[in-house]
């Protein structure tokens, strides 16, 4: 199962630091826990401060739990080391079904 993470930040330097540090120290931990990271990208507006972020959950797995799971984790601990969680204002997250034709079923 996929899905889309969109994470809205306070500040441009807030998003470049979850962008550039902290967000790419997930990809390894998320591995542990059985998570594919497919890519992370910023919104083009710059205004938007916005990271969103393609990942897929093992078949079978519930997100919500993986999810509290990690969060819960000394992986997810270490890998916010040194950011103020304050400065991520809002997180939407979208699960996502490959349509039948594409090329990710």
């Amino acid at each position: 199962m996929y899905q889309l993470r969109f994470y809205t930040l306070r500040t441009a330097e807030a998003l470049q630091d979850y962008a550039t540090v902290h967000w790419p120290r997930h990809i390894p931990s998320l591995r542990a826990f059985g998570v594919t990271t497919h890519g992370i990208w910023t919104d083009h507006d710059a205004d938007a401060h916005r990271l969103v972020a393609l990942i897929a959950y093992p078949d079978g797995a519930d997100p919500g739990e993986v999810t509290a799971a990690y969060m819960a984790s000394p992986e997810f601990a270490a890998d916010m080391r040194g950011f103020d969680i304050g400065n991520i204002v809002d997180v939407e997250e979208v699960l996502l079904d490959p349509a039948a034709l594409s090329p990710l079923s």
